[in-house]
């Protein structure tokens, strides 16, 4: 495989990160919009006073909005294998990588594909695109407002990917997505999600706080089931959830020992609906995932909701772009509304 530098220009990147327009940015570095339109749109290339002017008003180096970086003549690598051939895809760039990744139903957001991938088509991806993507893994049920609100508000995209918390984890160590969102900390055992990275990853990661949120038991209205220990002894049909996910932690808790659930349920939407179906009579899930569908929720205990991020990530204009976004007063208002959701402590970095 042979490399080759290139010149990259993170000039626009860096402004969305700021949430500044351009002519924000062009007023702060006193050059005009119209420069600032060209440099970002690379029709333009700034002599050493501009570029000089840009990294300082942006709080940056000049090497950060237009260093150079080995880029690879390959053509994109998958991040997993898809389902099947043709497929639609969407690229983003992980690690320095441009990566493809399989469309998927239960993917959050509204995001359109970039393409069809087939084998015989000469494949060109959106090199700004793909840098302006953000990709994540977690299981939270509203991962699609998270992902309209990061649009809406920086001009970024987010892909996010449904996966337990130890997939997402998974998928962090093998470079394949920016962000693992896990919830497997409680409030008797609050250090849970730091211990379990720092085990599977090591150091060099931190932990970003989106929400806390309540988890318990989903049961139909009607089954006359009212505490947690009526539902735990009596003779109840559970849907499962994955080994590796908080929900099965908090269901193995529950069961104490006995056998799991054959039939398991790969989210908590899945859960909630494997309920209200009548292909179970209780499962695992969130409060929202419950309450969406109109069943009844016994809580069993408060999680805390923390995405995890590689320390190295932790300037990049994506993942800067998604603490000004936690940090909202918009956004954790519209959280905090939600059922079972609380705010208090989103935004912080551990």
């Amino acid at each position: 495989m042979t490399e080759h530098r290139t010149l990259d220009n993170r000039v626009k990147a860096h402004r969305l990160a700021q949430g500044w327009s351009q002519a924000e940015l062009a007023e702060r570095a006193g050059i005009s919009r119209t420069a600032v339109t060209a440099i970002e749109g690379e029709r333009l290339s700034p002599s050493v006073a501009v570029a000089l002017s840009l990294a300082d008003a942006l709080g940056c180096t000049v090497e950060d909005l237009f260093g150079r970086s080995a880029r690879s003549e390959a053509k994109p690598s998958w991040a997993w294998e898809p389902a099947g051939i043709p497929c639609r895809v969407w690229h983003a760039e992980v690690g320095g990588r441009v990566l493809r990744f399989p469309v998927e139903a239960a993917a959050h957001g509204e995001n359109p594909h970039d393409g069809i991938y087939r084998p015989e088509a000469v494949e060109k991806p959106g090199p700004t695109l793909a840098r302006q993507t953000l990709v994540m893994a977690c299981c939270d049920p509203a991962a699609g407002l998270m992902a309209s609100q990061f649009a809406t508000s920086t001009g970024f995209r987010l892909l996010v990917f449904s996966r337990s918390s130890q997939q997402a984890l998974d998928l962090l160590q093998q470079g394949v997505v920016h962000v693992a969102g896990i919830h497997l900390a409680t409030t008797d055992r609050p250090e849970r999600n730091r211990q379990i990275v720092e085990s599977k990853l090591g150091g060099g990661f931190r932990l970003l706080r989106a929400a806390s949120w309540e988890e318990g038991i989903a049961v139909a209205p009607g089954s006359g089931i009212r505490s947690v220990h009526t539902a735990v002894r009596s003779r109840l049909r559970w849907v499962g959830r994955e080994p590796g996910s908080g929900a099965r932690q908090c269901l193995d808790e529950l069961l104490e020992g006995r056998a799991m659930p054959r039939r398991l349920a790969r989210n908590h939407r899945a859960v909630a609906e494997a309920v209200r179906s009548g292909w179970a009579d209780a499962g695992v899930c969130v409060r929202l995932a419950s309450d969406e569908v109109g069943l009844d929720f016994l809580k069993v205990r408060e999680e805390a909701y923390d995405l995890c991020i590689s320390g190295q990530m932790e300037h990049d204009p994506r993942i800067q772009a998604l603490l000004r976004l936690l940090r909202s007063a918009t956004y954790r208002r519209v959280l905090s509304e939600l059922p079972g959701y609380g705010t208090a402590d989103t935004g912080e970095l551990q």
